[in-house]
């Protein structure tokens, strides 16, 4: 297992990155190609803090993918296509998971016992992921208030270090904040721990790439503050009209 640091996202999704780029290796994959891999724990000290957008993170095909990322995970906005198209969605699974909602639990039980250590969500349906095709990447998200501050780990089993993993650390610590706000606490450390962090072999060239700007320290002109990154979202919209 390696470790990556940031104070915010942007700083510890890179610093993952330089860390696969270093200590990964070449494993075959079940898509018939091979990927740069290795267990990768990325840890954010202070994940509320801007700048909390990375342009290079975002690569849902549009600007403003992330934040229709993010209705997905919190508001189930895709749900209506599970079953069509879809295996399943996060906000399925932690709001309505056989029919519980997790989160509000959650929420639930840290206000009487802030403490606590039962305080967990989950993915797996065993029934309906074993033999799935695409099953859910993120398995478990366990909080725990300390220091009247929300901590957050999440535990993925396999994550597109590339073009996953910033959209997804940014969509959980939305949540994070959420779940915050409902016990009337500030934002703690975020934890993101990946069984397998890993870049394809169709991606080796620009994730390379990629690591030179980070090295260089080019990279952090693509790093926006949440609100800069509405506006410009904002803007683009506008422009379509």
């Amino acid at each position: 297992m390696k470790f990556a640091f940031g104070m915010t996202i942007p700083e510890a999704w890179e610093n993952a990155l330089v860390r696969l780029r270093k200590h990964g290796k070449w494993i075959d994959t079940e898509y018939g190609e091979r990927a740069w891999d290795c267990p990768m724990t990325i840890i954010v000290s202070d994940p509320s803090r801007e700048p909390r957008v990375h342009l290079k993170g975002i690569v849902a095909g549009h600007i403003d993918g992330l934040f229709e990322y993010v209705n997905e995970v919190l508001e189930g906005t895709q749900d209506f296509r599970i079953g069509k198209d879809w295996h399943y969605t996060y906000h399925e699974r932690l709001f309505n998971y056989r029919g519980i909602d997790q989160i509000s639990a959650v929420i639930e039980k840290l206000k009487n016992v802030p403490y606590s250590r039962r305080a967990q969500a989950i993915t797996w349906i065993p029934e309906k992921d074993i033999n799935a095709e695409a099953p859910p990447c993120v398995q478990r998200l366990w909080f725990r208030v300390e220091r009247d501050q929300l901590v957050l780990h999440v535990h993925i089993r396999s994550n597109d270090a590339f073009k996953c993993c910033f959209m997804n650390m940014f969509a959980m610590t939305e949540l994070q904040r959420r779940v915050a706000s409902e016990l009337q606490v500030s934002v703690g450390r975020y934890v993101h721990i990946a069984d397998s962090f890993h870049v394809y072999d169709r991606d080796w060239k620009w994730f390379v790439s990629f690591i030179k700007q980070i090295s260089s320290g080019f990279s952090k002109k693509y790093w926006y503050s949440t609100q800069e990154m509405r506006n410009w979202c904002q803007r683009q919209n506008q422009s379509r009209v």
